[in-house]
């Protein structure tokens, strides 16, 4: 049937002026029968069929049929004329509004793959658009702020809008990625786990290292988790970079076996410690002379083993001097250099003279740099 101009008649253009037409339209209906109604509402619907097919090829290219996207475009023409009252405006532009709401509402409803708010949605179709149209000014690809600035919003909900866009059409899991279709997209995402075996060794661990003194946790964390180089926490806590690496050594190893069995083993300290180190304190006799042989290193764990050694040596009844060897000692660190200092004035107070011998270059640097040699004789 051909369309007709100003509702009812014949119409030999199709871009007839819509806005007259619905005036027509309104006042043949408001004088119309009811048997009446029908028919003009219908002829008005014709003639307006143009401009919706107009309408809706603006949204072609977007995953959807033309045919169902024109469909939506007349529900949404019949409902504008339906609604449609002379005294609030124009009609093209009402008509405009809401066949346009009805293509959006398609689009929102019934396309997206995966739900996404409307907001969302809305502002996703609306930078598409406003790309296509910065791409073609601007001959190249718009920036984010770019598409901001040009709709009113943040960079933000850009960013947001183009990421979900991807929610539109979502890629299916049984898609082949291979030539020959034996692998899926399903197969590629995902994978073990790692470090969920490793969870309970964290907080085994996390526990064990609750048992260790502070000074070896300290070392530890500073190792291990600030990164530092042995020689750094050495200077830090004002012990040799040697007792460093031994300490922590020491603190591993124990980690290691307490990981491994099920009652961890108890830490030691003191005298149990000194004897597993390896520092030994022999003292001998040679008539008024008294002499204390040290072997191993001289740290906090064994200094006191070698003060009560000393403090044996001085207090000897008979004792005229006190001679340390020291030939045996690769290390001593502040807490020996302490027990040398309290040795030294116990031997004041029983007039009993110490002096030491054979330091190796490193100890005699220790006793240099700590003022001890000053006060320490060499024999």
């Amino acid at each position: 049937m051909p369309a007709r101009n100003q509702v009812g008649e014949p119409a030999e253009n199709s871009l007839e002026d819509l806005d007259a037409a619905a005036l027509t339209y309104a006042q043949r209906r408001s004088l119309a029968s009811p048997d009446e109604l029908d028919s003009l509402r219908d002829d008005m619907v014709r003639h307006c069929l143009p401009f919706a097919g107009r309408l809706a090829r603006r949204y072609r290219g977007r995953g959807e049929y033309l045919e169902d996207l024109e469909q939506v475009a007349r529900l949404g023409l019949v409902k504008a004329v339906d609604r449609y009252d002379p005294e609030r405006g124009s009609f093209t532009a009402y008509a405009v509004i809401t066949i346009s709401g009805e293509l959006k509402r398609h689009f929102r409803d019934r396309t997206w793959g995966v739900h996404v708010p409307r907001r969302v949605q809305d502002l996703s179709l609306e930078v598409g658009h406003a790309s296509m149209v910065l791409t073609s000014v601007l001959a190249r690809t718009p920036t984010t702020g770019e598409l901001a600035e040009r709709l009113g919003v943040s960079e933000a909900a850009v960013r947001e809008a183009v990421e979900s866009a991807a929610g539109y059409s979502p890629a299916s899991l049984n898609a082949p990625v291979a030539g020959d279709g034996a692998a899926e997209l399903g197969d590629m995402l995902g994978d073990v786990d790692g470090a969920l075996e490793a969870v309970t060794d964290n907080l085994t661990v996390t526990d064990l290292l609750m048992r260790l003194p502070a000074r070896e946790r300290r070392m530890l964390a500073m190792r291990f988790y600030g990164n530092r180089t042995q020689a750094e926490i050495a200077a830090d806590l004002g012990i040799s970079q040697m007792h460093v690496s031994r300490l922590l050594s020491r603190a591993l190893g124990w980690l290691r076996e307490a990981m491994l069995s099920d009652t961890p083993p108890a830490w030691e300290s003191g005298e149990a410690r000194s004897a597993h180190a390896g520092m030994h304190v022999a003292v001998d006799r040679d008539g008024t002379a008294i002499i204390v042989r040290v072997r191993g290193e001289v740290d906090r764990d064994t200094a006191e083993r070698l003060r009560i050694g000393l403090r044996h040596a001085v207090n000897t009844e008979g004792a005229a001097s006190v001679a340390v060897d020291l030939t045996g000692v690769p290390l001593i660190d502040a807490a020996g250099v302490g027990v040398l200092l309290d040795a030294v004035r116990a031997g004041e107070a029983a007039q009993v003279e110490i002096c030491v011998r054979g330091a190796q270059p490193y100890v005699a640097r220790i006793l240099a740099v700590s003022g001890l040699a000053g006060v320490l004789r060499r024999c």
